[in-house]
């Protein structure tokens, strides 16, 4: 169908148009090509410049040509034209000598007329990718859902100054978590807050959380509001599971690297099913750092893990509590 509508175009349609399409796909795709290091599609490019300078080269020899006709052909154009064309009965104006040039003007016509429809059609194909929805959508990371703000647990308003889940889901979610990370390239894909209380506890105790999800790793941060200290929780660990039990200082504030393994649930939604035992799933590294210099009680954890098991470097746990335990307030001496 395209090899049929080139054939019927005119001469000053169809090779604009060419050179108009040939132009903006071939630079189009040799920047995404410089932008991707794609040597394949630099390759696509060149072919696609290389057949639009032949274009050119050819329009510009056929303007060339009506602009300085040769003699010989000159003159046998007209006799063709005197010939084909007879003069009407009582005609007394003269013949078009053989020295005559035709007139350019439709000629040029058709061809600004095709440069500058096409070359709408052009941008507009350029610009389409930069103001699609769906483009800005996808390239966006996940924010922190607002919602409707729920309800805090009584434990909320009998603790000094506890942090909600939604704030610190946005002390989580920062623009540059991936890199710290280790993963710059990576968008954020799921972002949550919640506001939770200890486990044990009667409801007595807050712990509000905030995890965000990239392809790599997911990272969760909780806040303990309990009267526990660092010393205490360390000791406690030793009659666990965790490994890999290192003490150290993190903003002059006490803290504790170790590992354990995250809880895999697995529910099965088939009829008469139910759901599975509680399986163990991947290792996850925690940072756990006290709610204050003085180690009055209470701690941030802050875990990473990933569903192939692989673990960024403890560096990466550091970092983000250096970013995220600034918007933590410090508990006051109570």
């Amino acid at each position: 169908m395209v090899g049929l509508l080139l054939r019927v175009l005119p001469f000053w349609v169809r090779e604009p148009l060419l050179i108009v399409v040939g132009s903006v796909f071939g630079v189009r795709i040799m920047y995404l090509a410089v932008r991707d290091s794609d040597r394949v599609a630099a390759g696509i490019g060149t072919v696609f410049l290389v057949f639009t300078a032949i274009r050119i080269y050819v329009v510009v020899r056929a303007l060339r040509a009506r602009r300085n006709p040769s003699p010989a052909t000159s003159a046998n154009g007209a006799a063709v034209d005197a010939a084909a064309q007879p003069q009407p009965q009582g005609a007394t104006g003269p013949r078009p000598g053989p020295g005559t040039p035709k007139k350019d003007h439709n000629a040029w016509g058709q061809a600004v007329a095709a440069v500058a429809l096409f070359g709408a059609i052009g941008a507009a194909l350029w610009l389409a990718p930069d103001f699609t929805p769906s483009d800005v959508n996808t390239s966006q990371p996940a924010s922190c859902s607002d919602g409707t703000h729920e309800k805090l647990p009584k434990a909320y308003k009998h603790t000094p100054r506890p942090v909600t889940g939604e704030e610190l889901c946005k002390v989580l979610n920062r623009p540059d978590l991936a890199k710290l990370l280790g993963t710059p390239g990576e968008t954020a894909t799921t972002a949550s807050g919640s506001n939770n209380t200890a486990a044990l506890t009667d409801g007595k105790v807050a712990e509000p959380e905030a995890q965000v999800a990239f392809d790599t790793y997911t990272v969760n941060v909780s806040a303990t509001y309990n009267d526990m200290t660092t010393d205490q929780y360390v000791k406690l660990m030793k009659f666990g599971n965790e490994q890999n039990i290192k003490t150290l200082t993190v903003l002059g504030r006490p803290a504790v690297l170790f590992s354990d393994h995250t809880m895999k649930l697995e529910i099965n939604l088939g009829s008469g099913g139910s759901g599975g035992p509680v399986q163990q799933g991947p290792l996850a590294r925690t940072l756990s750092v006290a709610l204050d210099r003085h180690d009055r009680g209470g701690y941030c954890d802050i875990t990473v893990w990933s569903e192939s098991g692989a673990l960024p470097n403890d560096s990466a746990l550091l970092h983000i509590a250096e970013k995220v335990l600034p918007g933590i307030p410090e508990r006051s001496a109570r």
